[in-house]
Parts: structure tokens; C-alpha cells; sequence
């Protein structure tokens, strides 16, 4: 067994890994992230099938965010190109473009009398004229005490599944509102030409730029604890176990697998308790493929009305050509089961959302299917559902989790990830006696 040492070590390299990472290096921290896959990304990632670039999880890159501000802090232009519109909505065969304005009036209005009270509770609760809903309270439930259209019904779920992976029957109405509410809806968002994976080798390659090391093919075993304190991980690398000892160590992976690593002991069985009492983990299936024949001439995300399982879909090739072979368009549809934070049946909803394709696009049954990703268990579509996450902090003052299992209230997206990330640096950094990173 081999040691060295680091500032700081981080364990996983998706958004909220890298996200840490790279404000560590600004502040000319020496960092290693260690990665037990062969990539960058983590659940953002891609990988090529057939010649075809296809994603493995989340596509949307915002712009304009703390996800823009981190590829800055590095100097590092975010290879992102962004549609316009960005979201529409597909209600009853008709397609609803919010940016031109009207809000919720405009999507909803057609279809309840109830649009505009429903719109106005958004504004009430950002001027704190309105008390959000008690943490009980369903989104499910909230709506209905509007409407009871069920197109509206199907529209608010298809959104839930879309943002954060869940029903609306699973989601807390807080949450929901919270994030359409303080955190915007509808935002400038872009995807990479070469997939998701570019950014993450762009910014992994300015890390290595600031002295920053990564570790792929590198599973962790062991975070080690002395003295109620993180003090360093073993490494499978090459074949060999490494002992790493570092100041700070910040997970990617996840509470619940951060948890064996450093043993129930050092962590107290309060928080343990804690871990599997709240986590809700949330899933989804993704299907990519691809047509001949343009489904639908659009260049961003339609999120859907009239489906039971298919909640949004986007079609690639529309900004990225090259992502796709001359001649073929690539697309990437996303179906929530229900349940999506339970157990369920894979194969009956995943032919749910295959049919709702084929409803909504007869030609879809020319398609060409790429891959058809089952994201639950140890690799969900998020780690925690909006609503039910934990802090960052965990006994050990010097071990932080991070990602979609610890984002802030109501957030969602990768954009939540990057968040936690510079979070979790700022209080690295704290520990460690430096300043702040910008």
C-alpha cells in the first residue's frame, strides 16, 4: 500500500464533485478526485453507440447559473448551444410556447378556469403574501384543491417527472413552489455538441491545469477516521489498494454509500438513522433513439400533457447535428414510472412510455433505439426526491456530501448539483484556513 496526501480528496466526479473540485484548485488547493467510472459526468455523462452520441442522464446545461460562473471561476467557455425556445408544452396536439409570455395563463388557460388563481399563487408566494403548504401536502393535492381537469393534472405530474424524477402524488406541493416560484421556471438552458461528457473533460482538463489530479477506474473502499475526523481514503487503483490522507473529504456518491465508507461507528447512529429514514432515492427511464423522419420541428424540450408515463422529450440533432450520423435525427425521451420513489414494475413502464411515443408520434415505430436506461437503486435519476434531502454536513466536520441527495430546498437539475459543490468548498476551504473561492 502507497500514501500520499491532499489538500482535499473528492469522491465521484459528477456535477457536484467537479463542481467542488474546481473551486478548490482556484483557491490553489492540491486536490484529487478520485472516479470509480471510466468517465467524467457521473449521471450526466455520455458515452457513442452506433456513431451516435448518446447521453446517459441529464442534457440540459443551464446558462447564466452557478453551473456558467464555476466553467468562468476556471476560464473554461461553456460549449453549449442554446435552443430557442428552450420549453414549449405539447397539450391536446397543440404546442405552447411560454416565452412568449402569459405564464401559466398561457399554458393552462384553455383548460381550467382556475388558471389564473393558480398562476397568482406563484406570485403570492415569491411577495410572501401567501405561507407556502405544510411539508404533507402533495403537489397532487394542492392542485386539486384548483381544478380537477385531468389534462392539468397530467401536465403538473409530466412537469414533477420532468424537474425532479417523481409523480405529483410524491412530490411535496412546497417544493414544487418553492422552485417555480424563487428559483425560476423556464430557464436558458443548452446542450454540448459532443454530449454532456465534453464539458466534464473541459473542466476536468482546467482542474489538471491547476495542479488538480484525477483518478478514473478508481474505486473508493474505505474513508478512514481518526480522531472523530476524516483523514483519508483507500483507493483501488490499477489493481492496487492506495491510502490517501487528505485535510478534507468531499463525496459525490451520495449519502447512503458514503455511509459504509466511513463506517457507522464514526458517523453515530443518529445520522445513519437519519440517512435511511429520509433519503427517497427517484427514478426514471431514459430512452434514446433515433428517426429518419423529423418528429417534430422543434429545437428544445416539449414536455407532454396528454401521456401517462412520457413526460419530456428533446431532439438533439435540432442544435447538434453532429451528435448523429448525416442524415439521422437523435433524440432523448424521459419516462418517470409510477411509482418512481418505490419499487415498480421495469418492463410494464417501460412499455408505458414506449407507447405513449407511438401515440403521440405514429412514425415513431420506424425508430431506431439506442439505449433504453433504467436509472433506480444504486444509480437513480436522483438521489433524493425535491423535498426530502439531507444537509451537507455530516458528524465528521471535515466530510461533506454533495449532489442531488443534498441540494437545497425545492432545487432540481444539474444545476443544483454545481450548487452544492461550491457550497461544500466554501466550508473545505474554511477548514483548511484559506479564503473563500470566488
Amino acid at each position: 500500500m502507497t500514501q500520499s496526501h491532499y489538500d482535499a480528496i473528492v469522491i465521484g466526479a459528477g456535477a457536484g464533485g467537479m463542481s467542488a473540485a474546481a473551486h478548490l484548485v482556484a483557491a490553489g488547493r492540491k486536490v484529487l478526485i478520485v472516479e470509480s467510472q471510466d468517465r467524467l459526468g457521473g449521471r450526466a455523462s455520455s458515452e457513442e453507440i452506433d456513431g451516435f452520441i448518446v447521453n446517459r442522464g441529464a442534457i440540459a446545461i443551464e446558462r447564466g447559473s452557478g453551473f456558467e460562473q464555476t466553467f468562468d471561476l476556471l476560464g473554461v467557455p461553456l460549449d453549449v448551444r442554446e435552443p430557442q425556445p428552450a420549453t414549449v408544452f405539447r397539450i391536446d396536439g397543440k404546442i405552447i410556447d411560454p416565452s412568449k409570455g402569459g405564464g401559466w395563463n398561457l399554458i393552462i388557460g384553455g383548460l381550467t378556469k382556475a388558471a389564473a388563481k393558480i398562476g397568482a399563487t406563484f406570485g403570492d408566494v415569491r411577495k410572501g403574501n401567501t405561507e407556502l403548504p405544510e411539508e404533507a401536502l402533495s403537489t397532487e393535492e394542492w392542485l386539486r384543491k384548483f381544478t380537477k381537469n385531468q389534462t392539468v393534472h397530467r401536465l403538473f405530474r409530466n412537469l414533477c417527472a420532468a424537474i425532479w424524477a417523481a409523480n405529483a402524488d410524491e412530490l411535496p406541493a412546497r417544493a414544487f413552489l418553492t422552485y417555480f416560484s424563487f428559483k425560476g421556471a423556464f430557464k436558458r438552458f443548452g446542450f454540448c455538441p459532443r454530449g454532456t461528457i465534453g464539458l466534464w473533460n473541459d473542466l476536468g482538463d482546467a482542474i489538471r491545469a491547476r495542479g488538480g489530479e484525477i483518478w478514473l477506474d478508481a474505486p473508493v473502499t474505505r474513508i478512514h477516521v481518526d480522531g472523530g475526523r476524516a483523514t483519508g481514503v483507500d483507493v483501488v487503483r490499477n489493481g492496487r489498494t492506495e491510502r490517501i490522507e487528505a485535510g478534507v473529504v468531499i463525496s459525490n456518491i451520495g449519502p447512503a454509500a458514503t455511509v459504509p465508507l466511513a463506517g457507522e461507528a464514526a458517523l453515530g447512529a443518529d445520522y445513519v438513522a437519519k440517512v435511511r429514514r429520509v433519503l427517497r432515492p427517484a427514478a426514471n427511464i431514459v430512452v434514446n433513439f433515433a428517426t429518419r423522419e423529423r418528429l417534430i420541428d422543434l429545437p428544445g424540450l416539449v414536455t407532454f400533457a396528454n401521456t401517462e408515463r412520457l413526460c419530456n422529450m428533446g431532439e438533439l440533432t435540432a442544435m447538434c447535428p453532429e451528435m448523429a450520423p448525416p442524415g439521422w435525427h437523435l433524440y432523448v425521451a424521459y419516462v418517470v414510472p409510477k411509482p418512481a420513489l418505490g419499487d415498480f414494475d421495469e418492463k410494464a413502464e417501460t412499455e408505458l412510455g414506449l407507447q405513449d411515443l407511438r401515440n403521440e408520434f405514429p412514425s415513431f415505430k420506424d425508430a431506431k433505439i439506442l439505449s433504453i436506461r433504467v436509472m433506480r437503486g444504486e444509480w437513480p435519476a436522483q438521489r433524493s426526491c425535491a423535498g426530502f434531502d439531507l444537509p451537507q454536513e455530516t458528524p465528521l466536520p471535515n466530510l461533506w456530501n454533495v449532489g442531488d441527495a443534498v441540494k437545497d430546498y425545492g432545487g432540481g437539475g444539474t444545476q443544483a448539483c454545481v450548487d452544492t459543490g461550491r457550497e461544500a468548498a466554501h466550508k473545505a476551504l474554511a477548514v483548511l484556513g484559506v479564503g473563500v473561492a470566488a
